[in-house]
């Protein structure tokens, strides 16, 4: 019968040899006392980091969509507007309501015509329809 060793001995009986001193652990009651780390404020100021950089991404992702969506409202107010002409990439047309409220672009300045002004827009190259914020840009634009 082979010989019991004490409980406070670390022997592995596989091996065969004390391993106390290979374990990452303590394996005596003398041996100090392992606490975990409090890594709660850790967490807490990571989860606050975390939370503060997707907002940021959220809000820059809300204001391109936000940006988008005005030119595709612009792109349907125009496309659906009444124009008897090509438009010109680059060039600057109005936008105006007429007496039957139905919308019209044309080429005429907002300074000499009577009719509800709605907007200037260009076109781009990507077919796409900017309004013009600056009123300054369309007289300059017509120079």
């Amino acid at each position: 019968m082979a010989k019991k060793k004490p409980d406070m001995v670390v022997y592995d009986e596989e091996k065969e040899q004390y391993n106390a001193a290979f374990l990452p652990y303590a394996t005596s009651f003398s041996a100090p006392q392992i606490k975990a780390p409090n890594t709660g404020s850790w967490k807490n100021s990571q989860i606050y980091k975390a939370n503060k950089h997707l907002k940021a991404k959220y809000e820059v992702l809300k204001k391109e969509y936000e940006s988008l969506m005005q030119v595709l409202d612009y792109n349907e107010l125009i496309t659906n507007s009444k124009f008897s002409f090509e438009p010109i990439i680059g060039e600057i047309y109005h936008l105006y309501n007429n007496d039957k409220l139905q919308p019209f672009l044309s080429i005429i300045n907002p300074d000499t015509c009577n009719f509800e002004y709605l907007g200037s827009f260009r076109l781009t190259s990507d077919y796409l329809w900017e309004k013009i914020e600056n009123t300054t840009e369309v007289a300059v634009s017509k120079k």
